[in-house]
């Protein structure tokens, strides 16, 4: 009972945080400034990366791609800049997928750590800041929507794979996720989508049915993908700092690895349109 009382108020708070500063720009990009750096000394912990470079290339890149954003300070060029990154980004993260599957080991948390540092976690939350700001206009809504169907999702898949699953997704990895969870994550993050759209002026029902579909399949494989970096480095989670949940990045690396794909798909629905 102290446990579950324990988790629930550290959860409290972080989601109090997300939502108390989704109302003022300002507030929003320093907190999400603020659970990059918190989440890129988790994770360099788990590569084993003593260096202060990461930091240093965290704050030029999120720094950058935010004063760019800054109302009357189109910068020349950014908009090119954010479709590299946004390759090299997704590039990196299919990558990442392939050797999720194929691999005993992820090869990037031996060597070229820098790259996944950079382009798995820091460029992530340059994109949760690209879709709150989306179109150079402030609109919180988008990011709030998207991690709606995060929690969704994880709850969804928790309480589905735990009464009724039976097939297990990725024993190797995580041995309590099974696939009856997942879809029943997936159905519900659909289902949570027609509710956020039409209690939010952003897009369209069908746009957001496709970014539950999104944010369920790949925010499934980015949550994968950091607990086998955690049975690389044999520790159970990311860090501490959220009593009864482990750390921040156990519970943000779903959104982080689904952030530059959903961006991708509000670039395309934005061309089309």
């Amino acid at each position: 009972m102290k446990e579950f009382l324990i988790r629930g108020i550290s959860g409290a708070i972080y989601v109090a945080l997300l939502i108390g500063s989704l109302y003022y720009q300002e507030a929003l990009s320093f907190l999400l400034a603020l659970f990059g750096i918190l989440c890129l000394i988790e994770f360099s912990k788990l590569i084993k990366l003593k260096s202060f470079v990461q930091y240093l290339i965290f704050i030029l890149l999120y720094g950058g791609f935010w004063y760019s954003c800054l109302e009357g300070n189109e910068v020349t060029g950014s908009k090119e800049a954010i479709q590299i990154l946004l390759v090299i980004t997704i590039f990196v993260n299919l990558i990442l997928i392939k050797d999720l599957f194929t691999e005993k080991k992820i090869p990037l948390f031996e060597s070229k750590r820098y790259i996944a540092t950079t382009f798995y976690l820091s460029s992530g939350f340059v994109f949760l800041f690209l879709i709150a700001n989306h179109l150079n206009f402030f609109n919180p809504f988008l990011l709030l929507g998207c991690f709606i169907l995060v929690w969704v999702n994880d709850s969804a898949a928790y309480l589905v794979g735990k009464n009724f699953g039976k097939q297990k997704l990725f024993p190797s990895i995580s041995p309590k996720k099974t696939v009856e969870g997942f879809l029943g994550g997936l159905f519900f993050a659909c289902i949570a989508s027609y509710f956020i759209s039409t209690y939010t002026a952003t897009i369209t029902s069908t746009n957001w049915l496709v970014m539950a579909i999104i944010v369920s399949v790949f925010g499934t494989l980015g949550d994968l993908i950091e607990s086998k970096f955690k049975r690389q480095a044999n520790v159970k989670d990311s860090g501490v700092i959220m009593p009864g949940h482990g750390g921040l990045l156990d519970r943000l690396d779903s959104i982080i690895f689904a952030a530059p794909f959903v961006y991708l798909f509000l670039r395309i629905i934005n061309y089309v349109s």
